[in-house]
This record gives structure tokens, sequence and C-alpha cells, in this order.
């Protein structure tokens, strides 16, 4: 089978998540997320993302690309670094980064996301 264009103008049933609650540090976020592409080596994956309001703690093990299509979010590094993105704003959060992300308005990012398996 020949590989074929993936576009984002059709619609992917989204799937409804929400941060875990061990992670959760405001408000009652929920999330959905359409996942348009996975490689067939399942390192690679790309999709859309919503959510509403709130923060959360994270530590990243992938690579992702963002693209924010609407809303605002702020993410704080342990360092304490802080980037403000909104939309039209595209950014990468490297593997290895840990700090929160928070959700300042209801927002909707575009996904590129790698992540390495482990060498066998």
């Amino acid at each position: 089978m020949a590989a074929q264009i993936i576009t984002f103008a059709e619609l992917v049933e989204p799937e409804q998540t929400a941060p875990a609650a061990d992670r959760l540090l405001e408000g009652q976020p929920t999330q959905s997320i359409s996942n348009y592409f996975a490689d067939p080596t399942q390192q690679f994956f790309a999709g859309r993302w919503a959510s509403t309001r709130g923060k959360w703690r994270v530590r990243y093990s992938e690579n992702e690309f963002c693209h924010m299509t609407h809303g605002k979010v702020r993410i704080i590094g342990l360092d304490g670094r802080t980037h403000q993105f909104g939309a039209g704003d595209s950014f990468v959060v490297p593997a290895g980064f840990e700090g929160t992300w928070e959700v300042v308005e209801d927002c909707v990012k575009l996904y590129a996301i790698f992540e390495a398996t482990a060498p066998r």
C-alpha cells in the first residue's frame, strides 16, 4: 500500500481525557485529543489537542512540536523560566523538560511528537 498524505481537515473522533489527579494543581481541565497520524514504529504522532483552563505538572519523555491555533498557555520550567504562548505561536518542548503547563485561556494546539524507543 502506498503512503498517503494526512490532512487535518477531516474529522477524527477525539479522545476525552484530563490530567492525572496526582499532577493536577488548579482547576478541573477537560482535554480532547484527535490523533491524526501514528507511524508504524509508534514513535511519531501528529494531531490536535484542546484543553479548558487549569494547571498541572508535566514531565516530558518525548519531543513535542506545538503550534497554538486558539487560546493561551503558560509553561514554567523547574528553573522558574516562564514561557507564554498564544494563537499563532509555535514552540518545541524537548524530552526531559519538567515543570508546569497552565491553560490560561481555553486552547487548541496542533502537535507533532517524537518519542524514541529505548535501545534493545
